[in-house]
């Protein structure tokens, strides 16, 4: 069993598998431990230790099926221990007559079991210089050398199906039409092969969509119109976005640490140089973060837009002195701690289904501000930026705008973020028109665009 692992390995690497010697041991020392004779046991040691990454999982197990089981197995034929010397014997005869030609030993041997001649030979072909081609010069470029690995296979093809041909005396048509059968599926897998690997770690199935792609495909999409598939990009697409804009504020909060140039401390340093400022002097000025208070309406209206925006401001606390977050449908309930407590999903979760509000119950707006004025006016400050989330459609309630006309005095800004389509805005029982009035801005949030554009309109 360690020397057929050792040959896999062998495949692998020569497919384009990055695996160590260390790793290789860990499997053999893994493998002592598990019942070999499972292979759902054996292939997941392998898996485990030989597999690195969702691209290279991809190979491992087109490889891991091309060795354990399609040049293992004979497909379809149940009488495989009687064939193998007639395998042996036909291949052998046919590479006698060859004369030493590299590529077609290659070819005979993957028909045998043994793919490594093959896949070296294979990996030529996809390599960005030129390699000798067996038997049909040097210096060919990579196509070439794949073109004329595929007329040595399908050379080999025509004699093995001349030789099986000319066996009609001397081989019992079972065991002709078994043979058939095998070097055909074994010519496919090859074939196969030869067409569909393209670069090592290189498939569209495997491939990841970058931040951009996803952006181009998701972008405009109404937060409501998003599948589960989609909805699993869009959140790909925005933990990119979070990673980068973390990056920038990080970079840009050091830079600001080393406060600001004290031109007249550098001066009276620089007249012992001659007037040359070798010690430049810097007044400390700590960074300043700004704070975030989001209340976000959570009625069924909204729910989707609401449950990324949450996901957004959660990955971005980092950015910000203090994030404190609220939702609300009448009654509002603050949901800070969740977020601190639980991880991501779990938390915008919570937050959307177990918060203290009353779910059923009809949007009202003005609730929501009189409460949030009784009980949390207190924590808004000139360092403050409130975000709220909502269509603003209140059910033809009291809408308290005054309310909220005293919540952005005692604030940096106020932004409004309404995923309803602005056609609609200012029609039926919404309040926008009072509300708009009320902030500093108001803007469309209705798909990913929007809301990126937000973000980093509000990152310092």
């Amino acid at each position: 069993m360690i020397n057929i692992v050792l040959k896999f390995v062998s495949c692998c690497r020569l497919a384009g598998l990055r695996i160590s010697t260390a790793e290789v041991l860990d499997c053999l020392d893994q493998l002592k431990l598990v019942d070999m004779l499972d292979e759902k046991q054996f292939a997941a040691v392998l898996r485990a230790n030989f597999a690195k990454s969702r691209r290279e999982q991809f190979h491992f197990n087109r490889l891991y099926d091309l060795f354990f089981h399609e040049l293992r197995q004979e497909p379809g034929i149940s009488h495989g221990d009687r064939l193998s010397e007639q395998i042996k014997n036909t291949l052998l005869t046919i590479a006698d007559e060859q004369n030493g030609n590299k590529v077609q030993k290659a070819v005979l041997d993957f028909l045998n079991g043994d793919p490594l001649l093959f896949l070296e030979q294979m990996q030529l072909g996809f390599g960005e210089g030129n390699s000798q081609g067996g038997g049909m010069g040097s210096n060919l470029g990579p196509m070439i050398q794949r073109l004329g690995l595929m007329l040595q296979i399908n050379a080999v093809d025509d004699m093995l199906m001349q030789y099986i041909s000319d066996q009609r005396d001397r081989m019992q048509w079972e065991t002709r039409r078994d043979l058939k059968a095998l070097f055909d599926a074994r010519l496919a897998s090859a074939r196969r092969l030869l067409t569909r690997q393209r670069q090592p770690f290189e498939d569209d199935r495997t491939k990841t969509p970058s931040y951009q792609q996803n952006l181009d495909r998701l972008g405009d999409i109404h937060f409501a119109s998003l599948t589960r598939k989609e909805v699993a990009g869009m959140r790909d697409a925005i933990d990119q976005l979070v990673r980068k804009l973390k990056d920038t504020v990080s970079r840009r909060y050091a830079a600001k640490n080393r406060g600001v140039l004290d031109v007249k401390k550098t001066l009276r340093r620089a007249a012992g140089y001659q007037g040359i400022p070798l010690v430049l002097f810097f007044r400390n000025r700590p960074p300043r973060k700004a704070k975030i208070v989001t209340l976000c309406d959570v009625s069924g209206s909204v729910w989707s837009a609401a449950r990324f925006m949450l996901n957004m401001l959660y990955s971005l606390q980092d950015c910000f002195t203090q994030v404190r977050s609220f939702v609300f449908v009448a009654g509002l309930d603050e949901v800070t701690g969740i977020f601190k407590d639980c991880e991501i999903n779990e938390a915008i979760d919570k937050a959307l289904k177990e918060a203290q509000i009353e779910y059923n119950a009809a949007t009202d707006y003005g609730l929501t501000f009189r409460q949030f004025k009784k009980d949390y006016m207190e924590i808004l400050n000139k360092k403050t930026t409130l975000i709220i989330i909502g269509d603003g459609r209140s059910n033809y309630s009291n809408p308290e705008g005054h309310i909220l006309d005293e919540m952005r005095e005692r604030c940096r800004r106020v932004i409004w973020l309404n995923p309803e389509t602005q056609y609609f805005w200012f029609t039926g029982d919404s309040e926008m028109r009072t509300y708009q009035a009320c902030c500093n801005e108001v803007r469309p949030c209705q798909n990913l665009n929007q809301l990126l554009d937000f973000i980093q309109s509000l990152i310092p």
